[in-house]
């Protein structure tokens, strides 16, 4: 990662998108809140020279590694045991089937809650991603194969579980010459054949923004489309250190520009600025005109990855969340456990009645393209 000096305190955009990068000042903050050099070494192997790389420090396959502590979890942050007759069936089905979900590999908090009610957000593409994201959970490393066959699975599963909206998401694969997006367009496709009466939201990587593999999963016409920021600007190279700031920028908007409803999620507590959060609004806003935006607490899932930062107070994500409708997004899920699936298909819901009838006609659309296909 190529940094350039500046003498401004910080990294920023502006609504347009023109980035100033982080000082050396900036850099060295975030350096000091990671004092023990953690790293992988797929983040090394997938980047360039580099003047100055933070990739050492974000992730650790060590048994030991630096934590800083930040106190006894606050009461706003409980959630609930997994357990119940919805929760069983449903890890059974994916049990069944050779399925993941991002639930188990993230350590998602609300697994319990979500797979009670029936709702769980299938991973593809396997359980290993070639990048090593400071906050994920989800294991880096060399993938196994593409299984050519796993479309066909996910809808077959998703047809018994008669769902009115599902989430599918994947790991990175930057191994593959289109990064996975023939398996992410033959999913859709398969699932639409399976479960016509299910909107399907897909939260996807930024295939290194190649526009011809972005173009291929927009062409399925997922009901929602998302691809998550993160972040705010200067927390990138720790956090995100093989992703772009404006490329995710880019991503968003080539998903608008394909007429999809779109949608991004952050994290706050890992080191960013209130300020900075609403920069980043800003940006998402002037690049994509993006509908949904996901808040949420980040939650340090092992001592390997970055340290909490603080913890945010509900007050606090109550008024992004007003920042963000007044800035347009049509829906903000902000709150500690918030997550980029969580209550999805009550965002979805909440659209409104205007993005609504684009999915009325999105549907009615797809339905006659395959008419015509089976003709």
């Amino acid at each position: 990662m190529d940094i350039e000096p500046t003498t401004t305190d910080a990294s920023t955009a502006s609504s347009t998108g023109d980035a100033t990068p982080a000082s050396p000042s900036a850099i060295g903050r975030t350096v000091a809140r990671h004092p023990r050099a953690l790293g992988g070494d797929t983040a090394r192997a997938t980047l360039g020279t580099a003047s100055l790389s933070l990739t050492g420090m974000v992730l650790d396959n060590q048994p030991s590694a630096h934590q800083m502590r930040v106190g006894r979890k606050p009461d706003w942050l409980r959630a609930k045991v997994p357990g119940g007759e919805g929760y069983l069936k449903l890890k059974s089905l994916i049990d069944e089937h050779r399925l993941h979900t991002v639930c188990q590999e993230a350590s998602c908090p609300n697994m319990g809650e979500c797979w009670s009610r029936g709702t769980a957000t299938i991973m593809i593409l396997g359980d290993t991603c070639t990048r090593s994201c400071g906050f994920c959970n989800v294991k880096t490393g060399k993938p196994m194969p593409v299984d050519d066959d796993e479309p066909r699975r996910v809808a077959e599963v998703l047809a018994q579980i008669n769902l009115k909206h599902v989430v599918i998401t994947s790991v990175d694969r930057d191994d593959l010459p289109d990064g996975g997006a023939r398996i992410w367009a033959e999913t859709i496709q398969a699932v639409h054949e399976a479960c016509p009466e299910t909107s399907v939201e897909v939260l996807v990587g930024d295939f290194k923004g190649v526009e011809r593999d972005v173009q291929l999963v927009c062409d399925a016409r997922p009901e929602i489309i998302s691809h998550n920021m993160e972040t705010v600007n200067r927390m990138h190279p720790a956090v995100r250190p093989q992703a772009r700031y404006e490329r995710s920028l880019k991503v968003l908007q080539m998903f608008k520009a394909n007429g999809l409803v779109t949608k991004t999620g952050i994290m706050v507590g890992i080191g960013e600025h209130e300020h900075e959060v609403l920069e980043l609004m800003d940006d998402v806003r002037a690049w994509s005109d993006c509908d949904i935006l996901t808040i949420g607490q980040y939650l340090q899932p092992t001592r390997n990855h970055l340290p909490i930062d603080r913890w945010v107070h509900p007050d606090e994500f109550a008024r992004l969340r007003d920042a963000a409708l007044a800035r347009g997004f049509e829906v903000c899920e902000s709150g500690p456990l918030v997550r980029s699936s969580y209550h999805a298909e009550e965002q979805a819901e909440r659209l409104s009645p205007e993005r609504a009838d684009v999915h009325e006609r999105m549907k009615k659309l797809i339905a006659q393209a395959r008419e015509r296909g089976a003709g």
